[in-house]
């Protein structure tokens, strides 16, 4: 009889959050395959798990996934593990997994923690439409690009990124998404200093620039999705209202107003309301 292969969700950071199902799951299998087995020992040692764990991670997978299809054909029970959350979510497994679907294994999803639902859950930011894209290029030219190439896209989009690079991200999200654009920042989940904040991207930088301790934790980053307008409606709409504005007011003020009215940035409404 054929094994089947178990990809099992860990805890993010409290282990609390374990479910029943995936320690018996631990438990039961012949073998775990675990991202890093010094990490998982913990997790084991703590729910009394003796399964045998074996390493598994991007630098072996595809040199491993033969052997392991192998006994998996043989009738042996495989887990797969990452060091946190769901696995093959920015984690190895996924050429594992397609070669096991190509040979007709099972694959049984024991599902749990996931660091992207829970950071979109508690970001405020609309849930009903999003995108994840994994880590963004270490880079800047790079990460620019792949920023500016998502821009305009009309969901909540989501990323991972590192404590080391945190701050050149923000001010690079800045530089493409302007200083309206709602980002949350999510750290640490479910540990003692998890931090959620949902605010402007200046407001933000502000934060992570006040404490060196800000910076630290691997962080999730949600970016709410444009505001998409028609174009040439918002350009008559702002013909017609920014002379009457500026015959009220100054033109940073009118502009401003104008900006929260037609939707247009508010730097080309002040520089129209200017050239009255």
């Amino acid at each position: 009889m054929t094994g089947k292969l178990f990809i099992v969700a860990t805890p993010i950071g409290n282990l609390n959050d374990i479910t029943y199902r995936a320690i018996e799951t631990l438990k039961d299998v012949d073998m775990v395959l675990a991202e890093d087995t010094r990490h998982s020992k913990k997790l084991f040692t703590h729910f009394e798990i003796l399964t045998p764990l074996k390493a598994f991670h991007e630098h072996n997978e595809r040199e491993k996934t033969q052997s392991i299809i192998s006994e998996l054909n043989s009738g042996v029970s495989i887990a797969l593990i990452s060091d946190a959350g769901t696995p093959l979510i920015s984690d190895p497994g996924y050429f594992l997994v397609s070669h096991a679907k190509k040979e007709g294994i099972e694959v049984v999803p024991i599902p749990g923690p996931s660091a992207i639902i829970t950071a979109l859950s508690a970001s405020g930011l609309a849930s009903n439409s999003f995108s994840f894209f994994g880590f963004l290029p270490s880079k800047q030219t790079a990460r620019i690009k792949y920023l500016q190439n998502r821009v305009d896209l009309n969901e909540t989009i989501i990323f991972y990124e590192s404590p080391k690079r945190i701050l050149a991200t923000l001010n690079d999200m800045l530089k493409v998404f302007g200083d309206e654009r709602k980002v949350c920042l999510a750290k640490e989940l479910t540990k003692s200093f998890e931090t959620i904040r949902t605010d402007e991207i200046p407001s933000l930088i502000e934060y992570l620039t006040s404490d060196p301790a800000h910076q630290k934790g691997e962080f999730v980053i949600l970016v709410s999705s444009t505001d998409k307008i028609d174009l040439v409606d918002a350009e008559n709409q702002l013909a017609k209202i920014l002379p009457i504005l500026c015959a009220e007011m100054g033109a940073s003020k009118a502009s401003k107003l104008a900006s929260k009215i037609t939707g247009i940035d508010k730097k080309h409404c002040y520089n129209r309301a200017i050239e009255l």
